[in-house]
């Protein structure tokens, strides 16, 4: 028989877990469409009642975001201009229903190779705050999402937090996707790109990632190397290659085929590209 676990506290919900195999649920966006029309056989930990886990706070040179922040709460946060790549993200995730509900966590966990979320914080260089019977310990975004529906997550381990650095210079970031329409759609191809420029105008920082072409998003450290040093003015789009594409592996699905979507990230990456550029001029 299915149990159905509702934590009142985090130190009750990481016990729950140091006792055996949870599902862990929040808002349920992923997990209960997934079983389509089958029933739920996964024991449950229900952690909507950890109110200490949803906001986002900034310190010790981070944005935390907790993992109960919903996409509602990003959306409405009082966020720096580069964070824009993960609000406009958050937008595209369902409709305003699911945004109520569904939380940044939940996205990263679930581990889809779609997934809007993950692609706008592998930008950002988010870290996964985890937390279980050996501690607490933080992994970068690439780290912990290892393949499709696959994580890092230990046995007996919850997801704490998300941690975001907090770069001390101007900024902009953008997330472009494409699906078969603008909205309630699973990408054929999606990109972000969060520009940092020092007090000369010349790219700092940068982190370019490119979703739905991969079994993972990835990050295209190639081309975030030649955009270093340049200045807003200079064709940022232009630096963009196929050759940078490089890493990518599509496949041909009912959304379209590999070629397709590699070609429609080249261009997606062109575009964002140009709109950071324009906003940080």
């Amino acid at each position: 028989m299915t149990t159905y676990l509702r934590a009142g506290s985090i130190e009750e919900a990481l016990d729950r877990l140091s006792r055996g195999p949870l599902r862990i649920v929040a808002g349920g966006t992923d997990v209960f469409p997934g079983l389509v029309d089958r029933p739920l056989r996964e024991h449950v930990l229900d952690i909507t009642a950890l109110r200490e886990l949803r906001g986002i706070t900034r310190h010790d040179g981070f944005f935390r975001i907790g993992a109960l922040t919903t996409w509602t709460d990003v959306i409405g946060a009082d966020l720096p201009a580069w964070f824009d790549g993960l609000k406009l993200a958050a937008r595209e995730i369902g409709g305003v229903q699911i945004q109520n509900a569904g939380t940044v966590a939940g996205n990263v966990c679930n581990a889809s190779p779609a997934a809007d979320g993950t692609v706008a914080l592998l930008a950002l260089e988010a870290e996964v705050e985890l937390q279980g019977p050996g501690g607490m310990r933080r992994l970068g975004i690439a780290d912990f999402v290892l393949g499709p529906r696959r994580t890092a997550l230990g046995a007996g381990e919850m997801v704490m937090a998300l941690h975001v650095p907090d770069v001390q210079a101007r900024g902009a970031s953008d997330f472009l996707k494409l699906g078969a329409r603008h909205y309630l759609v699973i990408s054929i191809a999606m990109v972000s790109a969060v520009l940092h420029v020092d007090e000369t105008g010349r790219v700092s920082r940068a982190g370019v990632a490119v979703g739905a072409c991969s079994p993972v998003a990835l990050r295209l450290p190639g081309l975030e190397a030649k955009l270093l040093g340049r200045k807003a003015g200079d064709g940022w789009a232009d630096s963009v290659e196929a050759g940078d594409l490089a890493a990518l592996s599509p496949i041909d699905d009912v959304r379209g085929s590999g070629d397709y979507r590699l070609d429609a990230a080249l261009t997606l990456l062109r575009r964002s590209l140009a709109r950071c550029e324009e906003a940080l001029r």
